[in-house]
């Protein structure tokens, strides 16, 4: 049942038209790249400041402007994601690397929500500027960043098998 269901997303107009036109897929397929790149572009140094670099500068700086960025980043990745997915669903749907890299990233979107929770409870903004974060934001910016850069690696991987 869930394969035809694949099969039909598969056969729906713009899933044949992007799949078929030689400017339209290539298209989505850098609106991908572009979002996973604003991603784990605001990911990165925003955990590896939770982690503890860049102390001189205050962290609500960070968590402002690059949760947001991160947040605009998933937005574009999830839609051009969901377009190419589309475009092979059983193949994908199929795959051990595709299924890892979804389970993934529904843990980095669970994560982030939850680290977000934790700095607003933490009280971050009332700490000193170069006092160390509490460990569970620190955990959470070590689990943000190992599975986010895995994500990239099974989603560049799924382009090879």
């Amino acid at each position: 049942m869930i394969e035809q269901a694949l099969v039909s997303v598969e056969d729906w107009a713009l899933v044949v038209a992007l799949r078929n036109s030689t400017f339209l897929y290539p298209l989505v397929n850098a609106g991908h790249i572009l979002g996973v790149s604003i991603l784990v572009g605001g990911i990165v140094p925003l955990d590896l400041r939770l982690l503890g670099l860049w102390r001189h500068y205050p962290v609500m700086v960070f968590v402002d402007v690059l949760r947001i960025t991160s947040a605009m980043g998933l937005g574009l990745a999830v839609v051009s994601g969901a377009l190419l997915f589309a475009t092979a669903a059983v193949d994908y749907a199929g795959s051990p690397l595709f299924q890892v890299k979804m389970v993934l990233v529904l843990l980095g979107v669970l994560n982030a929500l939850i680290l977000g929770r934790v700095l607003k409870r933490q009280s971050i903004q009332s700490l000193p500027m170069n006092a160390p974060m509490p460990s569970s934001v620190r955990a959470g910016a070590a689990l943000s960043l190992v599975v986010w850069i895995s994500v990239l690696i099974l989603g560049r991987l799924l382009g090879y098998f």
